[in-house]
């Protein structure tokens, strides 16, 4: 969670996020826990599991993942007690490029994501959608599950000739996720453990900011973790990546 701040970024790296940064609509600072340190974390942090909010996590891509060669990710959310939504999103972008027409839209939003090790500027088309049980059986076209503005993002940047309805459902991926205030910080630090189907997890903190202000929120972000004993030093992982592998993986042996 300390990448903003990180010493071993070069000074072309630091001007390349100091843009990226200067040209998004927030930064998310994230930090992803190694496993054999979960129980400590939720302990350090003093997480009630009963808290959490249940999720269950699709992706759609080809076996061959050529969405993701591509930069782009197409993903849609169950989440518990609360309506069902969907995202269309590219990454990296550079805030600067995007069309007008795009970069005004009120769905349409552009992230910093960073974390040890690296960071990258995704930009989203993001909208509540509806019968994913349905889509996911068969039972509906997928391209249903996307806006109009969610599909003409998709044709403008996915591969030529791959349809939104020819691609595959990847997952559920089940999230648990909860917010938690933590008074020695002054802000919320939200918490996902997102568990796979062969067992494995990704303990995940996060916390969003302006960006005007995300240097400083990184740098006392690093304190209090550190502070409580949280180990910022693990191999961070990605959620999305390691859940297209694995679907990959079984549909191709399938």
């Amino acid at each position: 969670m300390d990448q903003v701040a990180a010493p071993n970024l070069t000074d072309e790296q630091l001007r390349e996020l100091l843009g990226l940064i200067r040209g998004a609509d927030s930064v998310e600072l994230k930090l992803t826990v190694p496993d054999e340190d979960r129980r400590s974390t939720v302990v350090a942090l003093g997480l009630d599991p009963l808290d959490a909010q249940l999720r269950q996590v699709f992706f759609f891509d080809t076996p061959d993942l050529d969405l993701n060669a591509a930069g782009v990710v197409a993903r849609v959310r169950r989440t518990q007690g609360r309506a069902d939504d969907s995202v269309v999103k590219l990454r990296p972008v550079a805030p600067d490029d995007l069309p007008s027409e795009v970069r005004g839209a009120e769905a349409f939003g552009v992230e910093v994501d960073a974390m040890p090790g690296g960071f990258v500027c995704s930009g989203s088309f993001k909208g509540e959608t509806k019968k994913v049980r349905e889509a996911i059986a068969g039972e509906r076209p997928l391209r249903k599950l996307f806006s109009k503005e969610q599909r003409a993002f998709y044709a403008a940047h996915a591969p030529e000739g791959i349809d939104l309805d020819a691609l595959v459902a990847m997952g559920p991926v089940h999230v648990l996720k909860l917010k938690r205030f933590l008074a020695d910080l002054g802000r919320k630090l939200a918490v996902e453990l997102w568990l796979y189907p062969d067992g494995s997890r990704i303990l995940e903190l996060s916390t969003k900011c302006e960006p005007g202000e995300a240097f400083q929120v990184a740098a006392e972000t690093r304190a209090c973790l550190s502070d409580r004993g949280i180990n910022l030093f693990g191999e961070q992982e990605t959620k999305t990546r390691t859940a297209l592998d694995y679907f990959a993986t079984q549909i191709k042996s399938a």
